[in-house]
């Protein structure tokens, strides 16, 4: 039986890293996305939720939004707030364990396939990476290739070294 549609509230800010778009259901932040251009990601967030009715948020929802660009912008500041985290039991093993890297250090796609029972998976666990629709709060830009160089990023690799640059500097 189909499901029925979803409310998906969303707010698009800058930050230093560009166009930040924040959505939430009634579960939590669903996405966290970046970019240059607010219609492109508006258009990304249709087209992850389909089914949803997407609507802007209001002047109480934009303060969530001001606690995630807290978070980009002073990582020590730390995200406490409830998720909406969907994805594929893999997608989840993933992305558990690329929150338990601590901010200002990196693992490799190996290390993280490793660390979840599956040491022939790192090609699967970019693509769980590449999946990712929660920016910064599932932090794939903690993950690195096997010799410690950057490799893709889904909001691109300049946002990926600047992210680690700030993580970094609070260690």
């Amino acid at each position: 039986m189909p499901q029925a549609a979803a409310g998906i509230s969303y707010v698009v800010s800058s930050c230093s890293l560009g166009s930040i778009l924040v959505a939430a259901s009634d579960k939590g932040v669903c996405a966290i996305l970046l970019g240059d251009d607010v219609e492109t990601l508006l258009a990304d967030l249709r087209r992850q939720f389909p089914r949803a009715a997407i609507g802007a948020g209001d002047e109480d929802f934009a303060a969530l939004a001001a606690k995630m660009i807290d978070h980009v912008e002073t990582p020590s500041v730390g995200l406490d707030v409830p998720l909406d985290i969907r994805g594929t039991a893999f997608q989840h093993r993933v992305w558990d364990a690329l929150r338990r890297i601590p901010a200002g250090t990196t693992a490799s796609y190996t290390d993280i396939a490793k660390a979840i029972g599956a040491p022939t998976s790192a090609r699967a666990v970019a693509g769980a990476c590449a999946a990712n629709r929660l920016a910064v709060a599932i932090p794939c830009h903690r993950v690195v290739r096997g010799d410690g160089s950057l490799s893709g990023y889904r909001w691109g690799v300049d946002r990926k070294r600047a992210l680690l640059a700030k993580e970094q500097s609070i260690r």
